[in-house]
């Protein structure tokens, strides 16, 4: 899905698919820093003041309770995230070159036919199940006891964490209807699907059909949301990156760990790029963020604070996956924004 959607949306890009391709990795890696920064001086300055050194102990006693799915079969993907992003790229750059050479239309039409038949899977058998697949994950949630367990002891910060979220939101489509000349608020209306999606599945890729039905709701031309939607599911991270540095914040301050704006940000930094890797996938971002917590002095992926990290994220991990899709969207309208005025000129 993502080497058909991406590359396609780059081939379809005749013009200016190179400044357009830069221009969004700038855009959300700058979002992904902006959410994390806040997040943190956000959560630094305000759980302090209802933390307890006892309650990560109630926590740990939740984790693990999950029900195992009496039939799995694992089915190991031809490329992983990151390689087919890289991929996606470097098809999408060659052929767009190609076809303004008048050449290239062979390979073209092999992934156009790639894009169809991803299409009709999508269409056929997975957007169907959906709903069945959201109501298991909250039902499992539910009889494990993950949610009343953290919710009971840090409801205050899955509180502050979901309202800064959405107040992420909020600002992403102010921006981004300014610079559109759209409405922020019919923007906002218009994901709400998109949103809800995001929030059973837990997974980014899993929302990207519903996205795409969202973004063309927001007038966004049909190649920049091909482009932007599937690239941005996998770079843009920042609901995700608010969550993990508030639970990171939320545990070293719970453990007396020294922690501080200056420690936190390579964190950040690295993070907003290895997220790139993460699967979709829910708990994709946190697994990949677990190499990294030493930077923050939480120990290493074995450690015990890591497994609380994971308990913590998890429980709340479809809140950070709807507000990475739907600041995608966000970003959309900016970038196409951008295309219309930069690349073919005409008015957006």
């Amino acid at each position: 899905m993502i080497v058909s959607y991406v590359s396609m949306g780059i081939a379809d890009l005749k013009e200016g698919s190179g400044f357009l391709l830069l221009v969004t990795c700038a855009l959300a890696y700058g979002s992904t820093l902006i959410a994390g920064s806040a997040s943190f001086l956000v959560a630094f300055n305000l759980f302090p003041s209802f933390m307890s050194a006892d309650d990560i102990q109630k926590i740990a006693a939740a984790a693990g309770n999950s029900v195992s799915p009496y039939l799995s079969i694992t089915v190991t993907p031809l490329l992983d995230t990151l390689a087919a992003v890289l991929f996606a790229f470097i098809i999408g750059l060659g052929i767009s070159s190609m076809r303004g050479k008048e050449i290239g239309d062979y390979l073209y039409n092999v992934f156009k036919e790639l894009s169809t038949i991803i299409d009709k899977v999508l269409r056929v058998s997975i957007i169907p199940l959906l709903p069945l697949y959201i109501c298991g994950t909250f039902v499992d949630m539910t009889r494990s006891g993950k949610t009343f367990v953290i919710l009971g002891i840090l409801w205050k910060v899955f509180i502050v964490v979901i309202i800064m979220h959405l107040l992420y939101l909020l600002i992403a489509f102010l921006v981004s209807g300014s610079i559109g000349k759209k409405n922020p608020f019919m923007l906002m209306k218009n994901q709400i699907a998109g949103y809800a999606t995001a929030l059973g599945t837990q997974s980014s890729a899993a929302t990207i059909p519903v996205n795409l039905q969202c973004a063309e709701k927001d007038g966004i031309s049909e190649q920049i949301r091909n482009f932007v939607v599937p690239l941005c599911a996998n770079i843009h991270m920042a609901g995700s990156m608010i969550t993990i540095t508030a639970c990171a914040t939320a545990v070293c301050l719970m453990n007396q760990i020294p922690i501080t704006y200056s420690t936190i940000l390579p964190f950040i930094a690295m993070l907003g790029i290895a997220m790139i890797a993460s699967p979709g996938a829910p708990g994709g971002s946190i697994m990949t963020a677990l190499p990294f917590l030493y930077m923050v002095g939480l120990g290493g992926p074995d450690s015990p604070l890591s497994a609380i990290m994971v308990a913590l994220y998890i429980t709340q991990d479809s809140f950070g996956t709807a507000c990475n899709v739907s600041g995608d969207n966000a970003l959309g309208v900016i970038v196409d924004t951008i295309y219309k005025k930069k690349v073919v000129k005409t008015d957006a």
